[in-house]
């Protein structure tokens, strides 16, 4: 297996009380951590947000996904980079596509695009890009990737479609990465995002509790073999929720402290409901040896990479470091 994290970014209240003049050194001090010859990380993450969640917060901050990409393409040298995900109407898929090819060479080949339809219904409407239905949203992820595809491997784009239009949109420099930047397709819709996915990921991100990954895999198959595409050459990732603690107690403690921050700016029932991630079928919430158990039924499923998100990692990096020194090796 193969292990992705998160760098906390504002999204998820998890910089609050750190001034904002020092939040790029929080963010950038775990990217270097990770980026360390070696450490055991392959690849730190980003989400596509522009709002807090659960609650949309007017103070605190929400770190911009790509302007963060750039940064850390410029200032890591091993580390590969992504976003989980890229909501495709947010930019024009042209112009991210001139973006991300960009940011490609500044890394040395180094980006994954992460793509998917969007959901947030609350930063749609501020932003002005109201909130379409999701067969539109997802004609505009199919249209979109189809754009990029032919952008990476073409170094032009034309599509008249019914979302986008484009006509000899150059793109260049061209990726560094032969055959284009790897796209992963995030979500689990059955009918049209396992089929894009089947057509063009390389990679695909679902969650759900073992049983629903199990059955999505099984989808995402069948959709290959109708289409001709190799379902084994799709890697299938999951993202979890972590907390890891050296034993019960520990564990209880670093539950209790996450809780702790985010309730002020919360209330009970919307910190009710950021807890439950931690308990569902995408927390892997324990000690060392509870998680890797969990992870290695997922493995035995088919999962083939794991991204994780630590609420601790901007006060409190022990956990993120005993996942790395116990849980990983376990796995790999």
């Amino acid at each position: 297996m193969r292990f992705g994290m998160f760098v906390p970014q504002g999204w998820r209240y998890d910089l609050v009380g750190i001034p904002p003049a020092e939040q790029w050194q929080a963010m950038h001090s775990l990217a270097e951590l990770a980026d360390a010859p070696d450490s055991a990380w392959e690849s730190i993450w980003v989400y596509d947000h522009f709002h807090t969640t659960p609650v949309p917060s007017a103070t605190e901050a929400t770190h911009e996904a790509w302007s963060l990409v750039a940064a850390f393409a410029a200032s890591t040298s091993r580390v590969r980079l992504g976003q989980m995900c890229t909501c495709m109407s947010y930019r024009n898929p042209a112009y991210l596509a001139k973006v991300a090819a960009t940011i490609d060479v500044i890394s040395g080949g180094r980006l994954e695009m992460g793509i998917g339809g969007g959901w947030y219904e609350h930063e749609w409407r501020a932003y002005g890009y109201g909130f379409p239905e999701i067969p539109e949203r997802l004609g505009r992820l199919r249209e979109g990737v189809d754009i990029m595809h032919q952008a990476w491997t073409t170094g032009s784009a034309t599509l008249d479609g019914k979302y986008y239009q484009v006509d000899g949109a150059i793109v260049q420099p061209q990726p560094l990465q032969a055959g284009g930047i790897p796209i992963w397709i995030a979500g689990g819709g059955e009918k049209v995002t396992l089929r894009i996915a089947a057509k063009y990921a390389s990679y695909t991100n679902f969650a759900g509790s073992a049983e629903e990954f199990a059955h999505k895999s099984e989808v995402l198959r069948g959709h290959c073999e109708k289409l001709g595409t190799d379902f084994d050459a799709i890697t299938r990732s999951s993202e979890f929720h972590t907390i890891v603690g050296a034993d019960d107690a520990d564990v209880a403690r670093r539950v209790a402290a996450v809780e702790a921050r985010v309730a002020p700016f919360l209330g009970p029932e919307k910190t009710a409901a950021y807890m439950s991630a931690y308990r569902g079928p995408s927390g892997a919430v324990g000690t060392p040896s509870q998680v890797a158990a969990k992870l290695a039924e997922r493995r035995e499923l088919g999962l083939g990479y794991s991204i994780h998100y630590f609420p601790e990692a901007a006060y409190d990096r022990s956990g993120l470091e005993l996942f790395a020194a116990e849980v990983i090796p376990a796995l790999q």
